[in-house]
């Protein structure tokens, strides 16, 4: 059973899929399904993710209708759910939360920009002490000339 599973990910990752590796792709998703189960009979696992397992299901599909994933990862747009989405309804008061989100989306592309705006003019550079200790050295060096 774990065989079939590592082979449905292993024909996933290929780059060309044609309709007998799709037919092998679901025939070894069945073959798991079918003893899937012993990984909790086993102590291996105690629950599975059932939404992944059900999108399983449907890659034949998909990739019919879209092409290959060519190992595409989800942590690509999981990381980007995080910072567009989760911290964003973190911060709001949950009261109508997707205004208040996408407030805070564009101030937050609004502090970006200005931030890439304040680096290119060099007004990141060093800490306000830095610069009062600069300029006063600029000021004792004229006073004694």
């Amino acid at each position: 059973m774990f065989h079939a599973f590592l082979e449905f990910c292993y024909i996933m990752q290929w780059n060309i899929l044609m309709e007998k590796d799709l037919d092998d792709l679901n025939e070894a998703l069945a073959w798991f399904y079918q003893y899937h189960e012993v990984f909790k009979t086993t102590g291996v696992i105690t629950t599975f993710s059932l939404p992944h397992q059900h999108a399983m299901k449907h890659y034949k599909q998909l990739i019919q209708l879209f092409g290959t994933p060519n190992r595409l990862c989800s942590s690509i747009t999981e990381s980007k759910h995080v910072k567009a989405v989760k911290k964003p309804y973190q911060c709001t008061n949950k009261y109508r939360a997707l205004g208040q989100m996408l407030l805070i989306n564009q101030h937050l592309d609004k502090l970006a920009a200005l931030w890439v705006d304040f680096d290119s003019q060099g007004m990141l550079e060093g800490t306000c002490l830095s610069a009062v200790l600069n300029h006063l050295g600029k000021v004792l060096l004229w006073n004694t000339t």
